[in-house]
């Protein structure tokens, strides 16, 4: 019986563990959904923006109080976990504080961890109330009511329930090394700094040995199952940008923001096109011999890349590409945001067929384009890249944007009839107005 409380923690950190590997598994399945692009070049550049965007949050200073904010929670949730380190090796090895005999350096981290900690929670109270009292604009758009919203709040409730449970062990943890307490206690002193935590030793003076001992384990074994539980609930959350923000922002667009990707097979057709020199009787077909493309643009998640698909599962739906879409503002459908959702939302649903089918996907009639995003969101778009530039880790909404537009021009021939015309007065007339070369001019002749 003296060693059932670390085979029990073993089998929940193996199980908890077991779940996350699964999720992890089920993803990385799904992102390969997508079509393979390149993206090995300028690897010094990339790591550069990984390090300033991702790690070093640089986008979210933007807006400096949510970057502010923003800030003290990553950090800080990052940082505070490191402890759980100490608590796998005590939960495994039954110890108590096994890395106390680091001395000034362990009171110095347990200090950090606990103003950090009520930093937390004062940033996560203010998060909640911008989201469900002040009810900031991009935090009450239609894509955000149901389960985003309850999913914002939640991640909000655990973070304050997990530091808490934090502060309230150390307290209690505390007070027991005051009271000499066997386990608890060293002969080489306090063992941590308790610099918040102290001030809730009047809650526990008066109580027995017995009943703190109840509540520091009690916080310590809910602390673990709290982070095990996050760990595993990420997947499901728009939370998991927390561990993707960085490969997305290593993989993230490098050439210009204005520059789009071209049709090999069409741009070889145009150039030949546009070759005075060429002999379109005596030269082949631009692109005989090379693969042709099963399909132009994309319809649904399988024809996106798998960069865009790693896109979608990074978006925190934090709303800035919304609010600052010109498309948006002006009150027309489109939200970049929920181009996002609406693409992760589709890739579960395929990877949800996959599992179902065993390991194979079956045709459900369903696609992204028009069960999800429809042509008049598409069409909204201005692609003038200012939500690529707002989103504080490198997602590209444009691209998917740009590649369904793709389809429906290429694939179906459903252009906007304003569209259709300037394509033809350009085609016939070598410009956007319905005016042959010849005639261009008349209006400088009228008196």
């Amino acid at each position: 019986m003296e060693f059932l409380p670390n085979i029990i923690f073993i089998v929940l950190l193996g199980v908890g563990l077991g779940f996350f590997v699964r999720n992890v598994k089920r993803l990385r399945r799904n992102i390969k959904l997508g079509k393979d692009v390149e993206v090995a070049d300028n690897k010094s550049l990339r790591w550069k923006n990984m390090a300033k965007i991702a790690l070093g949050q640089s986008k979210m200073a933007v807006r400096p109080i949510a970057g502010a904010l923003h800030v003290i929670v990553y950090v800080g949730f990052i940082i505070i976990n490191i402890e759980v380190l100490e608590i796998i090796f005590d939960g495994i090895l039954g110890t108590h504080r096994i890395f106390a005999p680091m001395g000034a350096i362990y009171n110095f981290l347990i200090a950090s961890f606990e103003v950090l900690a009520l930093l937390v929670i004062i940033s996560v109270v203010v998060f909640w109330a911008r989201r469900n009292i002040i009810r900031l604009q991009r935090f009450i758009k239609p894509e955000m009511k149901g389960w985003p919203k309850n999913d914002g709040n939640l991640i909000l409730y655990i973070e304050t329930v997990l530091m808490s449970l934090f502060l309230i062990m150390n307290g209690a943890d505390y007070q027991l090394q005051l009271n000499g307490v066997e386990y608890y206690a060293s002969e080489a002193g306090i063992m941590g700094s308790f610099p918040i935590s102290q001030m809730m030793l009047p809650l526990f003076e008066g109580l027995s040995t017995v009943t703190l001992v109840l509540i520091e384990r009690t916080a310590w074994w809910l602390h673990i199952i709290g982070i095990l539980f996050f760990l595993n609930y990420l997947y499901y959350s728009k939370h998991l940008h927390i561990l993707l923000a960085f490969p997305n922002t290593y993989f993230g667009k490098l050439v210009p923001q204005g520059q789009f990707k071209n049709l090999d097979a069409v741009t070889k057709e145009v150039r030949l096109m546009m070759d005075p020199s060429v002999d379109p009787f005596a030269v082949p077909v631009a692109g005989e011999g090379d693969p042709v493309p099963e399909k132009f643009g994309a319809s649904d998640v399988m024809d996106l890349s798998w960069v865009q698909l790693l896109n979608a599962y990074t978006c925190t739906e934090c709303g800035r590409c919304t609010s600052e879409c010109p498309a948006n503002q002006t009150g027309k459908k489109l939200s970049p945001r929920k181009i996002m959702m609406d693409t992760r939302d589709r890739l579960e649903e395929v990877g949800k067929n996959i599992e179902a089918n065993k390991g194979g996907f079956v045709a459900d009639g369903k696609q992204l384009l028009g069960d999800y995003i429809t042509n008049e969101e598409l069409w909204a778009c201005t692609s003038c890249n200012a939500c690529v530039q707002a989103c504080p880790v490198s997602i590209d909404p444009l691209s998917i944007i740009m590649d369904m537009r793709q389809y429906l021009v290429m694939e179906q021939s459903a252009a906007p009839s304003d569209l259709n015309n300037m394509m033809g007065n350009i085609e016939n007339n070598g410009a956007p107005w319905p005016f042959n070369q010849m005639d261009r001019l008349n209006w400088a002749k009228e008196p």
